[in-house]
């Protein structure tokens, strides 16, 4: 599924040809996404200029000031600027451009999604109780330390745990926690705030490196252009299992924590 890096890499490639562009026709191929493509968007759309082209975790917004376009990769999904190419099975969804520009969404397991609203956009269900962007100043040690006191939960699922901060996705959080130090099955509960301090700047700095590769491709993910992100192979335990570790020469492990897999390496974390 696309991460944070992949969608920030996606907003960054998509943006310089949308903002301040007039759409002049949408088209739906399948509008049947996660959840359904509203039928009267070829004609709500239709005239509106796009003001702002913006990310909120793992959600793109389209500014078109009467409203907003949500759009959410879902697991497989792509956004790609396209010119006159023909479309293929899986696309979607195209919005035209007046620049002769099209915004394609490309979703062959069609869990993405392509929404409309008119309301403030900070208060959609889907936006409203998500966590801190975790590289705004507003995500910090201090916040992480106060909502994680008496939690049991493990450290690496809280991590990911969007009330508590959006977008650190399964690969940046095992990623994370190497470069912190820290066990994945730590109780979050039992980190002290010197230890979230090197966590928040694991994370942070974890992220950017990812955005500046352009994201990870495992599977499908490729940005804007059609290409794929190389952060993969900086990877130091994500995917490692059984193998030496960067660091200290130790093996990586692997564990299953909430259905997903972790990798972490039991002399360097702790």
């Amino acid at each position: 599924m696309p991460e944070l890096p992949e969608v920030e890499t996606t907003k960054r490639g998509i943006a310089p040809h949308l903002l301040n562009q007039i759409i002049v026709r949408v088209v739906i191929r399948n509008s049947k996404l996660r959840w359904p493509i509203a039928d009267n968007l070829p004609t709500v759309l239709t005239g509106l200029r796009i003001q702002a082209v913006t990310r909120r975790a793992k959600y793109l917004l389209l500014d078109c000031g009467v409203g907003t376009l949500i759009l959410h990769l879902g697991m497989s999904g792509s956004l790609r600027i396209q010119s006159m190419e023909p479309p293929q099975k899986h696309d979607h969804f195209d919005l035209l451009l007046r620049n002769q520009k099209t915004l394609r969404l490309r979703d062959p397991r069609r869990f993405g999604a392509v929404l409309w609203y008119t309301g403030d956009i900070q208060q959609h269900p889907l936006l409203v109780k998500l966590g801190p962007e975790p590289l705004a100043d507003s995500f910090n040690a201090q916040l992480l330390f106060e909502k994680t006191r008496g939690r049991r939960t493990n450290i690496k699922e809280t991590v990911m745990n969007s009330h508590i901060v959006v977008g650190v996705g399964n690969i940046y959080a095992n990623e994370a926690l190497f470069h912190a130090g820290i066990n994945p099955k730590t109780a979050a509960g039992r980190i002290g705030l010197k230890r979230y301090e090197k966590l928040v700047q694991a994370i942070q700095e974890t992220l950017q490196q990812a955005i500046e590769a352009g994201g990870s491709s495992l599977r499908d993910f490729v940005n804007s252009d059609g290409k794929p992100g190389y952060f993969q192979q900086q990877y130091w335990v994500y995917g490692r299992s059984g193998q030496a570790c960067r660091q200290c020469g130790g093996v990586i492990k692997q564990i299953k924590q909430g259905q997903r897999s972790s990798f972490y390496c039991t002399r360097c974390q702790r």
